[in-house]
Order: C-alpha cells, then structure tokens, then sequence
C-alpha cells in the first residue's frame, strides 16, 4: 500500500520497483468485484496512467481464485421494499465501472501481467484477456455465464473475444456456455501461458520484473501499435510506426540501450 495509491475493500495495492500489484482480496467470495472494489481499480490504473515512476502492472487474486466476476448477488440483495432498478439504469452505470476499466488496461501505457489460478468468470475472464501478458495454471477455469444467467454480455467481450480467438470461438465461449481450462485458454490465444498452479505467481512475478526492467517508453508504444494494427492499413501504420520510433530514439533507454549494444553489455534501462 502507498499514500498514492491506497487499497479499498476487496482490493489491495502495493507499489515496488516500479511495479504497481493489483490483488483482488475477496478470497472468501473467489474476490468478485463490486462497487467499490472495481472503483478502487479504475482509480489506480487511472494515477498509473500518469505516474512516470511506474513500469509495469501486476494483477492477481488472493487465495486460490483470481476473479468470481461481479457480485451481482450483493447488488440484487435489496430490502422487498427498495426501489426496482428504472429501465436504463445499467446503460448509466456501466460507462463508469466495467466500461471503464476494461479500455484503461488496454490504454494503458505500460505492460499489464496477470496472474490466474481457479476461477475467472465474467469480468474476470475479461481483465485476464484485457492483459498483455496472462500467466494462467493449467487447471484454472475461464468462463462467460453471461446468457446462462439471461442477460447480454458486457464488460467488451462481444468486441475483444472476437478479435483474440475469432468469431466462432466467440460464439461458443458467449453462446453455448463454453468453460475453457487454463490450459485450453492458452491454446486458444486468451493466456500468454498455462503452468502448473503452484507455479503461477513465481511464473507472473518473474514476468512482470523483466518487463519492469524494461524500455518503458519503447514499451508502451509497442503496445499501442499492436493494438492499432487491426484497425489500420499498412500505409497508415507505418506511418505511427514511424512516429513511435521517433519518439522512442528520444528516450535516455534508447542511448542506454545502443551504448549496451556497443560496449557488448546487458542495458540497465530506466524506464526514461
């Protein structure tokens, strides 16, 4: 925890060597995300996306789950006299909660880790697939319940899924109630990689110090680019191609990686 970026309810934070640790802390409840705990992510990621000392992010889940989805049990518990939600109250609310958090991991400007053990269902399933890199056990559960439950998708799974496994495993991991192994989601394209449980934050944590470690700025307009790509013809993406390594031939990692190069050196980046 740090004064910058304090832990809420259901959420814990600490900041270290650049690293900002995001750990769903509900493990009685498999760490479901409500109000308060998916506001405190939004609110994180949102100083991270300007915060200059930060290089890299890692979000996890205590205990042997990463993320039950969104405590729609706690939000329907209501008194038999409470007011019923009025027609249009979710297209209100969900601009600001899942709406917002699943583009800030995507925007984000530096490389996001998760780490994945038991169950990620709902939103779950979606931040692990929002992430750059997802360590998953290989026994871990990925799951979108949306229609068994009688309600639409949401969180952009409709619009990312497609573009990660393709329409028709999208189809079948939204419509037919598809639950992949974490093994299958690495298959599948949606981990980065399927270990054993018991290794998968030592897997997570090593991953996510090289790329603290890393060229930052280089980094994050990788990223950029490659999320652009799709939307892009090629005439227009060399272009940003060519204006990111303008800037990135700016950075003081860029004179430390050449120096490195010439002097047959390991660099020692910054994240400047």
């Amino acid at each position: 925890m740090s004064d910058r970026y304090p832990s809420v309810d259901g959420l814990a934070v600490a900041v270290e060597n650049g690293l900002l640790r995001l750990t769903l802390d509900r493990p009685e409840r498999r760490n479901v995300l409500d109000d308060v705990s998916m506001a405190g992510l939004i609110s994180a990621l949102e100083l991270a996306a300007t915060d200059e000392d930060l290089r890299a992010v890692l979000l996890t889940g205590a205990g042997g789950d990463f993320c039950g989805g969104f405590d729609i049990v706690g939000r329907n518990r209501r008194a038999a006299d409470a007011p019923k939600p009025r027609t249009g109250s979710i297209q209100r609310r969900l601009p600001n909660q899942a709406n917002r958090l699943i583009p800030l991991l995507l925007e984000l400007q530096l490389p996001v880790v998760c780490a994945v053990r038991g169950w990620a269902v709902g939103i779950g399933a979606q931040l692990a697939l929002a992430a750059d890199f997802t360590v998953t056990a290989e026994d871990a559960v990925f799951w979108y319940p949306f229609l068994r439950r009688g309600f639409t998708p949401d969180s952009g799974s409709t619009w990312l899924l497609p573009r990660v496994v393709g329409p028709a495993r999208a189809r079948e991991l939204l419509m037919l109630d598809r639950r992949l192994s974490g093994a299958e989601a690495a298959a599948w394209g949606i981990a980065h990689t399927a270990v054993p449980a018991d290794k998968v934050a030592e897997t997570a944590d090593d991953l996510a110090a090289r790329l603290a470690a890393g060229p930052t700025v280089a980094l994050g307009l990788t990223k950029s680019l490659l999320a652009a790509a799709p939307d892009h013809d090629l005439r227009r993406h060399l272009a940003d191609e060519a204006y990111a390594m303008e800037l990135s031939s700016r950075s003081p990692d860029f004179r430390e990686g050449m120096a490195a190069f010439a002097q047959r050196r390991s660099p020692d980046f910054t994240g400047r």
